[in-house]
């Protein structure tokens, strides 16, 4: 369910958590990330992408907005609405590609939406940016 944790002086790269029910997706994903220096953690359902968010403080969570139970735009707008987790950056990392559900995703308080398939390149180009926002290097 997660990653090992180190603590973030340990990492200073920053701390993601994959919210993902597809292992396809999350390996590779989660091994890319480490192997970049970032702290990396999983969730396979909403509800334990939800309690890793409040007990972990991640920098960026990567969501698929089809996780279940709650889905990724339920998860995304619960995180908006609470106020200690306002610094939370969120990139949907998603198979919804059609216009509305990408609109859905931003208007639930997301930083960026990417679709599946995705890039190496671009996911690492969409992870660097949010997180030197997240810590106030590009404001």
């Amino acid at each position: 369910m997660t990653a090992d944790q180190p603590d973030s002086a340990s990492h200073p790269r920053g701390r993601i958590l994959i919210a993902d029910h597809e292992q396809g997706t999350t390996i590779p994903l989660k091994f890319l990330l480490e192997q970049s220096g970032y702290t990396v953690l999983t969730a396979s359902s909403g509800e334990t992408a939800l309690q890793l968010i409040v007990d972990d403080s991640p920098d960026l969570v990567l969501l698929e907005a089809m996780i279940s139970n709650p889905d990724g735009f339920e998860i995304c707008q619960t995180v908006r609405e609470t106020p200690q987790l306002a610094g939370t950056r969120i990139l949907f990392v998603s198979a919804m590609a059609r216009d509305v559900d990408i609109a859905k995703g931003m208007a639930a308080g997301a930083d960026g939406y990417i679709t599946k398939p995705f890039s190496n390149s671009d996911i690492m180009d969409h992870v660097r940016k949010l997180l030197e926002i997240a810590n106030g290097s590009d404001e």
